[in-house]
């Protein structure tokens, strides 16, 4: 869909998964990642090195 591309886009661009939860409404991290099909392993890695 172009939602879930356009979500994907910008994840590949930020690495930003909190800011595309909010953008999708999701009340749970695990379910934009599992939406944007990214290994949970390779976001939790991102997450530790993103700023807050």
């Amino acid at each position: 869909s172009l939602r879930r591309t356009k979500a994907a886009m910008i994840y590949k661009a930020t690495g930003n998964l909190r800011a595309i939860q909010i953008l999708l409404g999701h009340s749970k991290i695990e379910n934009t990642v599992r939406y944007l099909g990214v290994d949970i392993e390779d976001a939790l890695e991102l997450a530790e090195h993103t700023e807050i």
